[in-house]
């Protein structure tokens, strides 16, 4: 009997000593993932996401609650291309990994206004950030409307943009 007791406190401290080491690995990681989701925000805001993927941001001086990020909208961009809708970034991640978005934002190409040159040349680390503030917003709410080819006429409301002018080669 007397040998069994070392060998239980031996088992005890081993369980004890291995919930300690991932108590303190969850912190660790809890505190990463708040800064990594402060970032996603902050990068949002900056880099002007929610100007046309928040319904109502840029007319309200980006006074929406951040419940409301996101969400995509129904104000159309028409131009040559036909009509583009800003989806909704929520939708679009929902079943996508860390992994796949970085991939994706990588070789991502859409229509106008969306400037996916930019979103190409984001560093792995914003994209990753970004990832994480979309993914904790919460439910990711209905999709935006489809695009409409330039033949036909799309509900209001939409900006127009004419044709830019076209560029003389200089001499």
């Amino acid at each position: 009997m007397p040998r069994k007791i070392p060998k239980l406190f031996l088992a005890a401290a081993i369980v004890g000593s291995l919930a300690a080491g991932a108590a303190s690995s969850w912190a660790a990681t809890t505190e990463n993932d708040t800064a990594m989701i402060d970032r996603g925000r902050y990068l949002a805001q900056v880099a002007g996401c929610n100007d046309c993927h928040t319904s109502g941001y840029l007319m309200s001086n980006g006074q929406i609650p951040e419940s409301r990020w996101l969400l995509g909208d129904n104000f159309g961009w028409r131009g040559p291309w036909g009509t583009t809708y800003p989806p909704n970034l929520r939708l679009f991640l929902k079943d996508m990994s860390e992994d796949q978005w970085v991939q994706i934002a990588r070789t991502l190409k859409r229509r106008p206004p969306m400037p996916w040159y930019t979103l190409n040349k984001m560093h792995e680390d914003d994209l990753r950030a970004l990832y994480r503030f979309i993914r904790s917003l919460g439910a990711p709410g209905n999709p935006a409307p489809a695009y409409v080819p330039p033949d036909r006429e799309p509900s209001p409301p939409y900006a127009l943009f004419l044709s830019p002018p076209k560029v003389r080669a200089s001499r």
